[in-house]
């Protein structure tokens, strides 16, 4: 690896303009957003805020799996719900949370106007760091 690798996710759809992440040398990984995407790049469960945060997590997990890390090695998250009402945000926050278990790394909870993805209501980036590095 030169100063960094952007990462593919053999595992997720190939079917994205973009890397699933970035590992520094150092180890830093800066994952991107992750998307309610099945593996044909469809979106999952639309209208169902919950099903899209699950699949969310299962997705960010594959990413940071393949970076050589996992939710535990979390530094900081992000987390983007296209809603402007606190019920919806905290039911995608109440999915990603129990995804953390005991590991409560610093977050910031938003809601939006619209998402990358028609029909897409969560997304979740992630800054963790590798434990290959």
């Amino acid at each position: 690896m030169g100063r960094m690798e952007l990462l593919r996710v053999p595992t997720l759809t190939q079917d994205v303009p973009y890397a699933y992440a970035a590992v520094t040398r150092a180890g830093t990984v800066y994952a991107a957003g992750a998307c309610p995407l099945d593996q044909d790049g469809q979106v999952v469960a639309p209208g169902d805020i919950p099903a899209q945060a699950a699949q969310v997590m299962a997705n960010l997990e594959e990413v940071l799996r393949t970076a050589g890390c996992g939710l535990g090695d979390v530094l900081k998250t992000t987390v983007y719900v296209a809603s402007s009402t606190r019920s919806d945000l905290v039911a995608a926050w109440n999915v990603v949370r129990a995804a953390f278990g005991e590991h409560d790394a610093p977050s910031t909870l938003l809601g939006v106007a619209v998402l990358g993805y028609p029909e897409q209501l969560v997304e979740v980036e992630a800054v963790a760091v590798s434990r290959e590095a």
